[in-house]
């Protein structure tokens, strides 16, 4: 590349590097904020919190990207005309098709980014959220027990804890065992801590009482303990998180297992998440060609720009929509898929075919006309009248 195509280059990624972040972060921020309960309810650090949240930006990234990079790409445009470089560049010789071979370059770059985020980074980030979840909700004492709510863990058995305090130490625990018929146990200790190990979860109770009512019996047996183990394996329910479809990487859909229950009850889920990922660094390409082809032809500063860039808008973000509802159809009709493909590739081809015969797109002239005459009425009805 030369100078020129360097700065060029420069700018759009670094125009997109910008956007990416913003959009992501604004973004991230209100994912995040749907799990603020593994830190109130659940009684998790801000490092579970913040680890678990941020395994999904890749999967954000993955959307945000070809958006962020008509962004950049508009931006860059802009500037360009704006300095006016684009005329001195036209008149120096360069064609608008020359001069797009840059922010093709730049494309290339997000493409790969796209589709390495897409093949591996994005199920594999959603592939951790799902085993971590798993191991946070399969631990009852952090799934159920909330402080001040008794929690009803099997038939005629409630547990209530007052609250959670720092290294995973609970206070205040109330424990009222009916399930046996021949005697109710009522225990209640200032604190106690969860211990796992082969041998199974116990939940062990410190400096407590026990009263054991016994069938039969008219006084209840009280006793004074120092620390006492509850037996807890019942309610771990630790199982292997099963993978869905969105956790699967690029190879896994391409041959999936016949014998996979989710391949086989969800066959359209897979081949359309398949397509998406294979189109995924198709986007970069379409919405760059098609906001070069509104925004990049030379024009006077006498030319107005807006309707250039409403139309590039337009044509990005309608493109766009129509793949998500293709991508929709293709569960249950492998054709749409076709259509999305061939969407995809005429966009493509009708941008460059507009960047080669410098098509200057423009309002037709009875439009503006039209727009003029509105305008004119809106100023002789609110103008003010002259002063004498």
């Amino acid at each position: 590349m030369g100078s020129i195509d360097k700065y060029i280059f420069r700018t759009t990624l670094a125009s997109f590097a910008l956007v990416l972040v913003s959009l992501t972060g604004v973004i991230w921020i209100t994912q995040a904020l749907r799990g603020i309960d593994l830190m109130t309810s659940q009684g998790q650090t801000i490092i579970t919190f913040l680890g678990i949240t941020s395994l999904v930006i890749p999967a954000l990234v993955l959307i945000i990207a070809p958006i962020a990079l008509m962004i950049a790409v508009s931006h860059t445009l802009n500037k360009l005309a704006t300095d006016s470089e684009i005329i001195v560049m036209n008149a120096a010789g360069f064609s608008p098709f020359r001069l797009f071979r840059p922010f093709f370059f730049a494309t290339c770059v997000v493409a790969l980014m796209v589709a390495f985020i897409g093949a591996y980074l994005a199920p594999d980030g959603m592939r951790r959220i799902k085993q971590w979840d798993a191991e946070i909700t399969a631990d009852v004492l952090t799934n159920i027990l909330q402080p001040g709510r008794f929690a009803q863990l099997d038939q005629n058995l409630t547990i209530r804890i007052r609250e959670r305090l720092p290294g995973g130490v609970l206070a205040g625990i109330f424990v009222d065992d009916r399930r046996d018929p021949k005697e109710r146990v009522t225990i209640i200790a200032d604190h106690g801590t969860v211990l796992k190990n082969e041998k199974g979860s116990y939940l062990v109770l410190e400096d407590g009482n026990l009263e054991r009512f016994e069938a039969g019996k008219r006084d209840p047996a009280l006793v004074a303990f120092g620390r006492y183990a509850f037996d807890m394996s019942k309610f771990s329910n630790q199982r292997d998180a099963v993978l869905g479809i969105r956790e699967r990487y690029l190879w896994e859909l391409v041959s999936p297992d016949e014998n996979d229950p989710v391949f086989k009850k969800l066959g359209g889920q897979f081949r359309a998440e398949l397509h998406d990922r294979f189109m995924a660094p198709v986007y970069p390409f379409a919405f760059a060609v098609l906001t070069f082809a509104f925004l990049g032809t030379p024009r006077t500063t006498r030319q107005s720009r807006n309707f250039s860039i409403g139309g590039s808008v337009v044509a990005v973000f309608g493109l766009r929509m129509a793949g998500f509802a293709c991508s929709v159809m293709t569960v249950k009709n492998p054709a749409a898929a076709l259509i999305q493909y061939a969407m995809l590739f005429a966009s493509i081809g009708a941008g460059l075919w507009m960047i080669v015969g410098g098509v200057v797109v423009e309002p037709p002239a009875a439009v503006i006309e039209a727009i003029n005459k509105s305008n004119a009425r809106l100023a002789r009805l609110f103008g003010r009248p002259a002063t004498a």
